[in-house]
């Protein structure tokens, strides 16, 4: 695997391998540039991974939900995503008091994180797919200067799929014995 920060200005794609697994892969081309793997298809924990390094992300909360970022294997949080469901996006704040804004569309068909001024530093573009996810990821040359972007390219990526799985309601065969 290659460094994040090494295709800015560069094509990435997000892309589900298999269908029914919640895995992820970001590519450049043929080229593997990170993965993101969730515990189990039911939960919120999941490992991201690059030659950045590795973190876990999980949600926690029910109404006001966060979301924790921390290295792999540690029990300090990096920073923490504020869920913000009524503005469509949230607030990324770091343990410096950094803070990133992040929204998605109406639509949920483009995510993207800002500074507090506004400018936009990763996006998320195209995002689609029921059964199986994809999005287009574009960084601006200003992320480079960032030194959590790597792993704020996989979050964001977490965050669209935690989004598009309490979008999409979960049918569950019904035997005949529990119809009547």
């Amino acid at each position: 695997m290659e460094k994040i920060t090494d295709f800015i200005g560069r094509e990435l794609i997000w892309s589900q391998p298999h269908a029914l697994e919640m895995g992820y892969e970001l590519h450049n081309g043929e080229l593997l540039v990170a993965k993101l793997r969730f515990r189990s298809g039911a939960g919120s924990f999941a490992t991201a991974e690059s030659a950045d390094g590795s973190w876990t992300f999980k949600r926690v909360g029910f109404l006001q939900t966060k979301v924790t970022i921390r290295e792999s294997g540690s029990q300090t949080d990096l920073a923490v995503f504020h869920n913000n469901t009524w503005d469509h996006g949230g607030t990324l704040e770091l343990r410096d008091g950094r803070k990133y804004l992040a929204n998605v569309n109406f639509w949920a068909t483009q995510y993207s994180f800002k500074t507090e001024t506004g400018e936009e530093i990763i996006s998320y573009r195209k995002m689609k797919g029921v059964l199986r996810m994809s999005a287009q990821v574009e960084m601006a040359a200003q992320a480079r200067g960032i030194a959590e972007t790597p792993w704020i390219v996989l979050l964001g990526w977490y965050l669209a799929v935690m989004m598009n799985t309490e979008m999409v309601p979960i049918h569950y065969p019904v035997s005949e014995s529990q119809e009547k």
